[in-house]
């Protein structure tokens, strides 16, 4: 394809058509180019229907015209409301979700999901599945509460073992014989004497 010899007049009924002997050639909007007559058509008749045909273009482009100022005019009153965007879109998707939610698909997709989860619940394998599960949480629980049991009792014999008493002993020793309450690094150092 030669892009250089195809139409692209965005007006042109000829836009994307290829021609060896035409270029870019303007045509007025508001005059339907002359082909020849469809075959069973008198004049008369096809001229008819272009006048039909140019009165439709017109009216699409006043419509267009209509709805370009009606959606701004809608844009203005929605800034003047405090409206946004966003609301809209929120506005938007809830009214789309409940669309589908009493959507025919969308009610028999979940029947058919009930009735398979009721099948599954009933089922011999998920009690099983599910007994075994709820033994395992409590053996699992125990242990655990047997454990911090243990850790804490083991914490409360090593706090009245004779070493972290004596270690306390020491602590409480140092933290007495600072001045002012300061621990002992806290402590200005001595001033050497010159």
């Amino acid at each position: 394809m030669d892009s250089a010899s195809q139409d692209i007049n965005l007006n042109s009924p000829n836009k994307g058509v290829l021609s060896d002997f035409m270029t870019d050639v303007p045509v007025d909007p508001g005059v339907a180019p002359r082909t020849p007559a469809v075959e069973g058509l008198t004049e008369v008749e096809e001229e008819e229907l272009r006048a039909e045909l140019t009165k439709v273009e017109e009216e699409i482009i006043t419509l267009r015209q209509v709805l370009a100022a009606k959606e701004r005019h809608c844009g203005e009153l929605k800034r003047r409301l405090g409206l946004s965007t966003l609301g809209e879109l929120k506005q938007n998707l809830s009214r789309s979700w409940h669309d589908v939610q009493v959507s025919t698909a969308y009610v028999k997709t979940s029947e058919k999901l009930g009735e398979w989860n009721e099948k599954v619940t009933q089922s011999d394998l998920y009690k099983k599945t599910q007994e075994t599960l709820s033994q395992a949480g409590q053996k699992t629980s125990a242990a655990l509460s047997t454990m911090g049991s243990a850790i804490s009792r083991k914490l409360g014999d090593m706090r009245n073992s004779a070493t972290f008493k004596s270690f306390e002993d020491r602590v409480g020793t140092i933290k007495g014989s600072n001045s002012g309450g300061q621990a002992w690094w806290q402590e200005p150092l001595p001033a050497e004497h010159s």
